[in-house]
């Protein structure tokens, strides 16, 4: 009640004797009991250490109070996040999925155990692979090459039962570098060569059969004229319509994937033809439409789709369709266009083959939406950058740089290649190093910074003209061992443009007499996503993303330029005061532990 009422003037409180101290330590030995904070009406926990508010200056003036409520706003807008769309874009894989992967594969242990008829497989070690003195197979390849060699499928199946044209489907999911090339072409080759053989078999037959009908029509008909002889000039069955039909995005792709198809059939003996937009139209008519015939035809979809128009008959035949990096293929710009020629090769098609290194969450709709029968063929590494890369930030808001990205890409050129690694002089005296940048006006910009700046440097872009990019592409796809260059030239050896035409401006080196300095055994390639998917870059050692990728998709295809076959590989990322330092950091733990990025 004393409590209650309200105190009068100068009647002092009950507890104006205790002191501070003693309170304190009153409460310091009070323990709540089993009812203690029922009827509380505002939870007083204490925040951690690590969460308190630090008293800041108050600002002085009303610009530095206008830039802190910018900051703290900002800081709202943007709050901290998982690798931002990164890991929306993906479809995710468990890791209980990955471990009976692993168990499945592990019952393969050599290559001759796949199923594959001699003649191929003595072609992967003759052609595809002669370097290699052992090979086993990839973990994409223990997996897909028995299940595309099987014979049970929904094709058979519709052949019995008469009903519409159906095929088998699959999809071929591994990370890069890990051999998927192989793993649908060696079984697309052996469908062919059996096809053949079949079909060797039937003409024998048909030419057996005729040949009784003609000899009883001349039994028969002994006074009438011999009919003229019109089999010499007659055409092969298969002039311009081939049995399998690879398809790329790129006309770099399809040369790369045409010389293998071509190498494999000088032992095999099938007829091969790579067409793009960098041959011409005569070219492009001979091959395809070669008078002895044709069976295996890589090419992109709009330049088949063109030549459907005017020629419906070409897909007519097809058997195996491979559809490689199913992820552009299958997007809003190539959608419509390979979806038709699927549906126009449906009738006579037995195979569908989707290949591709990384599987987003676009592309997993489409496939439930457009083909729910599908086989998922996927590998316990499907979005993982391998362990054997390395991957390094540099900061470019601290000195030297202080915010200069040009300057920063090029120190980080000359101390990586300056550096001596212990493999050089085995698989390559020449340091290759590729730059990604997101836009494609950059990447010729930052090739002629690096030129000043004693760099061969070049760029690989849309603009490039079709035969400029295969004579670049030649060196990063294929490394070439230059022996004796000191010996030639004295001290710094022979300019590496003697062998690959490399545009370098030589008024940078030649402009500052003796004190100009070049970075010796060194070629620099500047390009956008057009040089990381798909291409076969066994001679780079060195990655260097100028731009912080926008996806993990990205980050899987760009990183994926190293490591190929087992060898090391170093990536350095250039972060700024406005890239996202959080996704890079992800980036490198999921790496670190050997984890997928999703």
């Amino acid at each position: 009640m004393r409590q209650r009422k309200k105190p009068a003037r100068m009647v002092l409180s009950h507890d104006v004797g205790r002191s501070a101290t003693a309170e304190k330590a009153a409460d310091k030995h009070r323990v709540a009991g089993p009812f203690a904070g029922m009827n509380q009406t505002v939870a007083n926990i204490p925040k951690p250490a690590h969460l308190r508010a630090v008293p800041t200056q108050r600002p002085t003036s009303a610009l530095e109070a206008g830039r802190a409520r910018k900051d703290g706003a900002r800081r709202e807008e943007k709050p901290l996040f998982h690798a931002l769309k990164m890991q929306q874009m993906l479809t995710p894989l468990s890791y209980h999925q990955r471990d009976k992967l692993k168990e499945q594969m592990a019952k393969i242990t050599s290559f001759e155990e796949l199923g594959l008829m001699p003649p191929v497989a003595n072609a992967v070690y003759t052609q595809a692979l002669p370097d290699l003195s052992e090979y086993s197979p990839t973990p994409v390849q223990r997996l897909a090459i028995p299940a595309l060699l099987s014979k049970k499928g929904q094709y058979e199946k519709s052949k019995k039962k008469g009903a519409e044209p159906a095929f088998d489907q699959f999809l071929l999911a591994a990370e890069t570098g890990s051999g998927k090339t192989l793993a649908y072409l060696l079984p697309v080759i052996e469908g062919v060569r059996r096809q053949e053989e079949l079909d060797r078999v039937e003409e024998a037959e048909r030419e057996a059969q005729e040949a009784e009908e003609k000899a009883d029509r001349e039994k028969q008909s002994v006074f009438d004229a011999d009919p003229l002889e019109t089999d010499e000039g007659k055409p092969h069955p298969s002039m311009g319509r081939p049995r399998a039909l690879i398809l790329q995005p790129s006309s770099e792709l399809v040369t790369q994937v045409g010389k293998l198809v071509k190498v494999m059939g000088h032992t095999i003996k099938y007829k091969s033809a790579p067409m793009s937009a960098a041959n011409s139209p005569t070219v492009i008519r001979n091959r395809l439409f070669n008078p002895k015939g044709i069976d295996i035809v890589v090419s992109t979809p709009h330049l088949i789709s063109s030549i459907a128009e005017k020629d419906p008959n070409i897909l007519g035949r097809v058997q195996y369709l491979v559809i490689d990096e199913a992820d552009s293929l299958l997007d809003r710009s190539f959608s419509s266009t390979t979806c038709s020629i699927i549906d126009r090769a449906a009738p006579s098609l037995k195979q569908l083959i989707l290949c591709s290194a990384t599987i987003p969450r676009s592309l997993d709709k489409f496939l439930d939406r457009r083909f729910p029968q599908i086989k998922r063929i996927v590998t316990p590494k499907l979005h993982t950058i391998p362990r054997r890369v390395q991957l390094g930030v540099v900061d470019i808001e601290k000195d030297p740089y202080r915010g200069n990205r040009d300057l920063a890409c090029a120190d980080a050129i000359w101390q990586l290649g300056k550096a001596v690694h212990d493999d050089t002089h085995l698989h390559h005296t020449v340091k290759h190093f590729l730059v990604f940048v997101n836009e494609r006006e950059k990447a010729e910009e930052l090739a002629q910074f690096l030129a000043k700046k004693g760099i061969d440097a070049v760029p690989l872009t849309r603009d490039t003209s079709e035969q400029r990019q295969a004579e670049i592409l030649s060196s990063f796809t294929s490394p070439a061992r230059v022996e004796g260059d000191k010996k030639e030239s004295g001290e710094g050896g022979r300019r590496f443009t003697e062998f690959v035409p490399f545009d370098v401006d030589e008024s940078a080196f030649k402009s500052e007499g003796k004190g100009s300095r070049r970075l010796p055994n060194t070629k620099v390639l500047v390009t956008t996503d057009l040089g990381s998917r798909g291409i076969d870059t066994l001679a780079v050692r060195h990655v260097i993303l100028y731009d912080v990728p926008h996806s993990t998709i990205d980050f899987v295809h760009r990183l994926g330029r190293l490591g190929r076959m087992n060898r090391r590989g170093r990536g350095i990322v250039l972060v700024g005061k406005h890239d996202r330092k959080d996704v890079v950091r992800e980036v490198r733990e999921a790496m670190h532990k050997g984890q997928a990025l999703i």
